[in-house]
C-alpha cells in the first residue's frame, strides 16, 4: 500500500495488470521469475511490491473531485 498510497488506485492497477496477464500478448508475460502456483492477482501484486511495475497518475487528486451540479428550481 505504501508504494501506491491510494487503495482505489491499487485496485485499478492490479485489475488492469490481471487483464493483461490473462489475455496474453507481449504484455501478458509475468515480470517475475517464479510464478508457479500463483494466480494472476497474486502475480500483479508481487510485481508491484518488488518494484517490477510502476504507475503514473495523469490527473491530480483535486481535479478528480466531483463538481456539484446546480439544481433547477421547480
Amino acid at each position: 500500500m505504501a508504494k501506491v498510497g491510494n487503495p482505489n488506485v491499487l485496485i485499478n492497477i492490479v485489475s488492469r495488470r490481471v487483464r493483461q496477464l490473462t489475455t496474453g500478448g507481449s504484455q501478458g508475460r509475468p515480470l517475475l521469475a517464479d510464478t508457479a502456483g500463483l494466480g494472476a492477482a497474486d502475480v500483479a501484486l508481487l510485481e508491484i511490491i518488488e518494484g517490477k511495475m510502476d504507475f503514473e497518475l495523469l490527473e491530480s487528486p483535486e481535479e478528480l473531485q466531483p463538481v456539484a451540479k446546480k439544481r433547477k428550481k421547480s
